[in-house]
């Protein structure tokens, strides 16, 4: 009786605090929206972003939980509305000293410059560019003036980037890597082969990091007035001071974020000057004419649904799942007000059936008369590349990270790793010898291994001539640009992987020109799947149980183990189910 009414009471309190939860849900999405009405607003506003937030390359801006992060086609849309708002006189950045993707950087430096065609000003504060990496420079680089912080330094130097290699870790351990690649530049490979780079993975790395360092630095030293010489200099000696950075020229004064802030207030109206967060700066959509679509995929490519990581009782990182954006590409085709679609990918890449599924229904959206003009974010590499393979145009930037037409798969056999602890693993066959292929204990047996690699190979195949129909290439061309190469997207559109340079604009435009509008005529960007109402974001959220919120905490404790994240990177590396996957490493 006892327990009985223990239970009664846990279940009421549970209701209880359900229903507190939802309360606070519902306030917080109404003052959400309030805020978000308040930058309707009419009067003179500076905007203000701040790059020290985090930024994903598209997505949704909200959610129930307040602002998610912003993202780089959010904030390209925005500054292009912007620039041509009466309202707004110009905009203030908060710099991001730590690190920043390429692609990313560069996509923000193209949108500073659009704004600044309207002749308002952009003025940028970092409190220290403390990271070696340039792409936080080059974000800011085309800004009017760039303020420092004078206590701070200007460490910036190039680029850099580092490769696991667990081939010796492997080795003392008596651990068995099993890896086919397609070919010898397919390096996620060496990861579990090698103990330093190889020739081929040494020779691509090295190549697209110089591309990405040249295309920087020739638009750095535009931006700052410099020589290439003088800039090259300047890097070579880094660190330096504040001051130093000062005579240099690349800075223009030092100072406070507050002095900043005055400064401005003396440019516009003083102390009349109102400044408006652009995430708070809605877009304006309210339009029902003829549309563009705008459908987004990022993160691996998975089969099934795409998750978007906004759910914190559930977790789980942004996948482009292949049914979302299958429909998506289907229900886009299929609306009479939709004149083209605009396909972001941001991905490096993962199965190859979901690959294939979505390649198929760009296939569908073309033969119903609809242009699907590809826009290349941070990544459009393997599976990321297989998917933008069939578009009419792709469209990426220069520092976009693409290519890797390749495959590889395979294991890492533990059984006498396992054996070294006394642990054992005993497996039981019925049917074909091949049920147990798959088995993370055994090595592949001779007849397991030629079955296995016959399936990579047919993978490999099947890629090679993707590409080829959709991009018109001859069949031995493509395999002399694939074998699992990387390129960036300067050297892509060298080798017809690629049609145009340019950012999400850019793609917008050309998609306007394929469909026949006018250059100057009205369109809207709609996005498909649609944003979830406030219902259906409650709905998805409430639909498990309470209770996940308590087991989500505890996993996510476990996870922060360092010893746990250690072996979940190399498992999330695994190798079966994710062929079309490419393995690149974090560029700072």
């Amino acid at each position: 009786m006892r327990q009985f009414f223990i239970t009664v009471f846990g279940t009421i309190v549970g209701i209880f605090a359900f229903f507190i939860l939802l309360t606070l849900l519902l306030i917080s999405v109404g003052l959400s929206q309030a805020t978000s009405s308040a930058a309707k607003i009419k009067g003179q506003h500076v905007l203000t972003l701040d790059l020290r937030l985090p930024l994903k390359d598209h997505g949704a801006p909200s959610s129930l939980f307040g602002a998610s992060p912003s993202s780089v086609v959010h904030i390209t849309r925005q500054l292009s509305q912007a620039k041509d708002d009466k309202t707004v006189s110009g905009l203030f950045i908060r710099a991001n000293g730590t690190g920043m993707v390429p692609a990313s950087a560069e996509e923000l430096r193209l949108a500073i410059i659009d704004f600044k065609t309207s002749g308002k000003f952009v003025i940028t504060h970092a409190q220290g560019f403390e990271s070696p990496s340039l792409m936080p420079y080059y974000a800011v680089s085309a800004s009017d003036e760039i303020w420092l912080q004078d206590t701070t330094g200007f460490a910036t130097a190039g680029l850099y980037s580092e490769t696991e290699f667990f081939g010796g870790v492997l080795e003392k351990i008596e651990a068995q890597p099993q890896i086919d690649q397609f070919y010898e530049y397919k390096n996620a490979a060496n990861t579990y082969t090698q103990k330093d780079f190889t020739p081929a993975h040494r020779e691509a790395t090295t190549s697209y990091m110089a591309s990405l360092f040249d295309h920087a630095g020739a638009d750095i030293s535009q931006d700052r007035e410099l020589s290439l010489s003088a800039l090259k200099n300047i890097l070579d000696g880094a660190p330096h001071s504040a001051e130093a950075a000062l005579k240099a020229k690349m800075v223009d004064k030092l100072g406070q974020v507050e002095e900043a802030r005055e400064y401005i207030r003396d440019k516009t109206d003083g102390e009349d000057t109102k400044f408006l967060s652009l995430a708070n700066y809605e877009l304006d959509e309210k339009f029902t004419g003829d549309s563009i679509a705008f459908i987004g995929g990022q993160g691996a490519v998975v089969t099934g649904a795409s998750t978007d990581g906004s759910n914190p009782f559930t977790g789980g990182g942004i996948t482009m799942g292949g049914d979302t954006l299958a429909r998506a590409i289907d229900d886009a085709a299929s609306e009479d007000s939709v004149k083209a679609i605009v396909f972001r990918v941001s991905s490096p890449g993962g199965s190859p059936a979901a690959s294939d599924q979505i390649y198929a229904a760009v296939a569908r959206a073309k033969e119903a008369g609809k242009p699907v003009i590809i826009s290349m974010g941070q990544y459009a590499a393997s599976g990321g590349y297989y998917v933008s393979a069939n578009a009419d145009k792709i469209v990426a930037l220069p520092t976009t990270i693409t290519g890797s037409i390749g495959v590889l798969g395979g294991k890492v056999a533990l059984e006498k790793s396992f054996a070294k602890i006394g642990y054992n693993i005993e497996g039981i066959t019925i049917g074909g010898d091949y049920a147990g292929a798959y088995s993370p204990d055994t090595p592949f047996n001779q007849n397991q291994k030629a079955a296995y690699r016959k399936q990579l190979e047919d993978i490999y195949e099947d890629f090679i001539v993707r590409v080829a129909e959709g991009r018109g290439l001859p069949i031995e061309t493509v395999k002399d640009i694939a074998k699992g190469r990387v390129w960036t997207g300067a050297q892509a559109k060298e080798i017809g992987l690629v049609d145009e340079l340019g950012g999400f604009s850019r793609a917008i435009e050309i998609a306007k020109e394929e469909a026949g509008l006018d250059a100057d005529a009205a369109y809207r960007i709609k996005r498909f799947p649609r944003p979830k109402t406030t219902a259906e974001q409650l709905e998805q959220l409430f639909g498990s149980s309470v209770s996940l919120s308590e087991n989500a905490q505890t996993l996510s404790d476990i996870l922060s183990l360092p010893e746990v994240q250690a072996a979940l990177a190399l498992r999330q590396k695994a190798l079966i189910g994710q062929e079309l996957s490419a393995n690149l490493p974090n560029i700072q």
